[in-house]
Parts: structure tokens; sequence; C-alpha cells
């Protein structure tokens, strides 16, 4: 029986991409404690919700701060795990379009974790697939090469 590599492929990068995105949503809760942030870190990428910075800056948190102060870090050290690394590094030329795109779209002024959410999986699920397509390809002639060897 012949593998198939294209659903196997994008399966792999799908799952992926799920699962260090639930990572990436745990990790945002517990360092913001439930509140909500204008930035959002998928991994080690900072996506900006407000890009434009059209919303009024709330004051910085103090020490006896409520619950409307503003604290945000500018940088978060994020050491990429083994799953986030070999999902970059499997899919590089997907996540370089997607930072195209994302940060295109961030200059007319659109949510850079919107864009992100749904530019990356389609263009990781495309990239998967004409992979698995050129694999798939590849091992039927390669197959045929050997049958007619053969006979």
């Amino acid at each position: 029986m012949r593998m198939r590599w294209r659903p196997t492929l994008c399966l792999w990068g799908l799952i992926l991409l799920g699962l260090l995105t639930y990572a990436s949503i745990q990790g945002n809760r517990e360092m913001r404690h439930g509140r909500h942030g204008r930035y959002f870190w998928w991994g080690s990428v900072r996506l900006d919700s407000v890009p434009l910075d059209k919303h009024p800056k709330l004051e910085p948190c103090t020490q006896t701060a409520d619950e409307d102060c503003a604290w945000e870090p500018l940088y978060v050290w994020a050491e990429p795990g083994l799953l986030e690394k070999a999902l970059v590094l499997s899919a590089l030329p997907a996540f370089l379009l997607g930072r195209a795109v994302v940060f295109g779209l961030a200059r007319l002024g659109v949510n850079e974790l919107t864009s992100f959410m749904f530019t990356l999986p389609v263009l990781i699920l495309a990239w998967f697939y004409g992979v698995g397509w050129l694999v798939d390809r590849w091992q039927h002639k390669r197959s045929l090469r050997r049958s007619s060897a053969s006979s």
C-alpha cells in the first residue's frame, strides 16, 4: 500500500499549529492573569491587536493600581520549543509569506492577531499540500521506473 504524503503532511502542519496556538493562549493567560491585553504572544512572535494605536493609552500600572491599568511588556523572553522549531523550519516559506501578509495588513490598521490566525493556517496547509504533492509525484515516477526496469 502506497503512502499518501499530501494528507499526512497537511495534518502534521495543522495539528502542530493548533497545539502551538493552544499553548500560546495558555501562556498569554498566565502572563496577564486573565486580563485582556494589546499584544498576543504566539511563541516568540508579538502580534499587536491595535497596530495603528487608535485607542487612547491607559495609565501605566503602579503597585496600588486598579483593574484598568495598562501593563504590557514590550518584549518577552521566549525560548522556542522543539515543536515550534520543527513547525517553523518545516514550513519556513509559509511563515515568511505569512509575516509579510500580517505586517503588510497591519500597516493598513488590520489586527495582526486576526490576520495571523486566518492567513497562517491557509498558508501552512498550502505549503504542506505542495510538498506532499511533490513527494507523491516523485514516488510515483520512481515506482514506474522500477516496474519498467523489472519487465
